[in-house]
């Protein structure tokens, strides 16, 4: 069985700048995968490449082992994206929006008024059938998305930044409702920017900036690399800062307040505590904090110079590729797919 995503260098490029460099990623059949990256770090113009909106530059990008530009219907039928922006036909009832979509993937009209009802009723509005995109609000809309990518049933569900914007509420109901779907046997590749979602939903993560992948690991594996650190309060303030073994990166004094950045404070704290009491100074109270996925991810995505693979697009915080990159594309932005 192919992976449900497979890129093996891909590059975008507009004009001198590029998107994706040479972006190698693979996302196995059933995984629920996370894409992470600040903006301009070319998630979105990868989701675009997937779907047809853009064309790649150069290198290999397969889904289900269909080329996404030589087997185009074959790969894009596989996929249902709900992107970032509003791009719903504002014209007809939301029921028909999702039996248009069907529609263009080749379902029958009677099987495609069917699943419409289905996907509705599953993202919890189906009340809201026979009425207009504009009507809806903004957490319903949300719903509308991912129950228009949901109509063909496909095999990989694309999230773009899913719960931007939402309430809090509504986003753990998303949460609950894309795990069953994973659970079920959907392949999942989501963007956001909160990294509790990544960590709460995502068996593995890559991590991308400036158009390159940086890592992909597990969101526990990606903790790992972080530091510890032990905060002791000592019963009275040192005259120095204690000098500790080298399993100390750091130490700072502030007052009777005492941190030790370690690599594993848990192991470490015994040590420590022992070091401390041998040189004279008496423990009153002791914590130790964790670096949080989001310092690591901060810190893995830091650089002097972000300016080299950015677009125009990119530059005003949207990867998405300029107008005219992709007449099919054009298309589904506004309402075909």
């Amino acid at each position: 069985m192919p992976p449900a995503i497979e890129t093996v260098d891909l590059v975008k490029e507009y004009g001198d700048l590029r998107a994706l460099q040479e972006l190698s990623l693979t996302v196995e059949k059933g995984e629920f995968f996370g894409l992470l990256g600040p903006n301009g770090a070319g998630k979105t113009t990868f989701i675009n490449t997937l779907v047809g909106l853009v064309r790649k530059s150069g290198g290999e990008a397969r889904v289900f082992g269909h080329d996404v530009e030589d087997d185009y219907q074959q790969a894009r039928d596989a996929i249902g994206l709900a992107p970032q922006e509003f791009n719903v036909d504002r014209f007809f009832p939301i029921k028909e929006v999702l039996t248009h979509k069907a529609g263009y993937h080749g379902i029958p009209a009677s099987e495609a008024a069917e699943r419409a009802d289905d996907v509705l009723k599953r993202v919890g509005i189906y009340d809201k059938r026979d009425e207009r995109f504009d009507w809806l609000s903004g957490g319903m809309k949300r719903r509308l998305l991912l129950a228009r990518a949901l109509v063909t049933e496909p095999d990989l569900l694309i999230l773009d930044e899913p719960t931007a914007g939402v309430d809090v509420q509504l986003r753990h109901d998303l949460w609950e409702l894309v795990t069953e779907l994973n659970e079920e046997g959907t392949t999942i590749l989501l963007t956001t920017h909160y990294i509790e979602e990544a960590e709460r939903l995502c068996d593995r993560v890559a991590i991308m900036n400036e158009g390159r992948k940086v890592t992909v690991a597990t969101p526990a594996e990606l903790k790992q690399r972080g530091t510890d650190t032990i905060a002791v309060r000592l019963a009275s303030a040192p005259a120095a800062t204690p000098d500790l073994g080298s399993y100390a990166h750091e130490t700072t004094v502030s007052g009777d307040r005492l941190e030790v950045r370690v690599d594993d404070g848990g192991s470490t704290a015994p040590r420590l505590l022992n070091d401390l009491e041998a040189m004279g100074h008496e423990i009153a109270d002791l914590e130790i904090t964790r670096t949080s996925l989001e310092e690591i991810f901060v810190d893995l995505t830091r650089s002097e110079d972000r300016t080299v693979t950015r677009s125009s697009a990119e530059s005003a915080g949207d990867d998405d590729p300029p107008a005219n990159d992709n007449r099919e594309g054009e298309r589904e932005q506004e309402g075909v797919a």
